[in-house]
């Protein structure tokens, strides 16, 4: 589930970018470079906490879900008979 998540807030955020990057000059001086580049750094925070998410996933975390849906399944499955 949190893995369609993340894909979906990539995608979102690729748009913004895709979008985003033409109309912002981060060379002009002033405030509207500050705001270009301010927006392009948390922009690339966005993608990069996404993509940490998607890919990290600890293995005993992994294993103690399905361990736990095994036991779920079992209760269930006890009620029944």
């Amino acid at each position: 589930m949190n893995k369609n998540r993340y894909i979906i807030c990539l995608l979102v955020s690729g748009m913004l970018l895709y979008f985003a990057v033409p109309r912002l000059s981060v060379s002009s001086g002033g405030v509207e470079g500050i705001f270009a580049i301010t927006w392009l750094s948390f922009a690339l925070m966005v993608i990069s906490g996404n993509l940490v998410g998607l890919l990290y996933t600890p293995r005993s975390k992994r294993k103690q879900q399905i361990s736990d849906n095994q036991v779920k399944k079992r209760i269930k499955s006890r009620q029944y008979h």
